[in-house]
């Protein structure tokens, strides 16, 4: 195995065996030892990759941003929060993200209440995904509040469907938050689900049955 090769896999061992312990034990009570015992590494292999432990979650912070991303380019993934397929999609991945990165998540978190310096980078970073998210409410007519207060909030609201729900599942929980955020942007509630699909369903056979109607007409004459 090449040396570079080697280099990756103590980097990415080193990376999981940070998840591991930030997940087990919490960010704070976690040292660099611990990680590099983890990943059954030796203890001086962490600085040949990483400065520090905060240098080590700007990487899972580049994580994030990349998963971000992938989900943003999915053909599911729509820009207007007047549409509650945009919102509903939106809620859908935060709460798969968290689900997916918790351990990077609550680190984050910590990091940023104990290092000035790690939460300007943090705040850099939740700034950066509010300027991608700002064209979403291009088409909201009456928004709470500027752009960045009104995205401020729904990351704030976003935070509560990646706890779980007593008495609800998963989807009844995006859907209950879709809901609540789409009736705050837009001033007004939508169809139901089932409503939704049984119009579509409707408008799809209008034509056949206009077809089918005007076909008897002239067979009849």
């Amino acid at each position: 195995m090449k040396r570079a090769e080697r280099a990756g896999e103590t980097r990415a061992a080193l990376i999981q065996a940070a998840k591991r312990r930030f997940a087990a034990h919490g960010y704070l009570n976690t040292k660099i030892t611990d990680i590099t015992a983890e990943a059954g590494r030796a203890a001086g292999s962490f600085y040949r990759h990483f400065t520090s432990k905060e240098d080590l979650l700007k990487a899972l912070l580049d994580e994030l941003a990349a998963a971000s991303d992938a989900y943003a380019g999915t053909d599911e993934h729509k820009s207007d929060f007047t549409d509650p397929d945009a919102i509903r999609y939106h809620v859908a991945v935060y709460w798969r993200m968290y689900r997916e990165h918790a351990p990077t998540m609550v680190a984050l978190r910590q990091a940023a209440l104990v290092s000035e310096d790690f939460a300007r980078t943090l705040d850099r970073f939740r700034r950066a995904q509010f300027d991608d998210l700002a064209g979403h409410l291009r088409h909201v007519q009456n928004p709470p509040a500027s752009p960045e207060v009104t995205l401020m909030l729904l990351s704030t609201m976003l935070d509560a469907p990646a706890q779980p729900w007593p008495g609800m599942s998963e989807e009844e929980a995006v859907e209950a938050v879709t809901r609540f955020i789409y009736r705050a942007l837009n001033g007004r509630d939508y169809a139901p689900r089932a409503q939704e699909a049984q119009e579509a369903q409707e408008a799809r056979e209008t034509p056949r049955t206009q077809e089918a109607q005007e076909a008897q007409e002239a067979h009849g004459t």
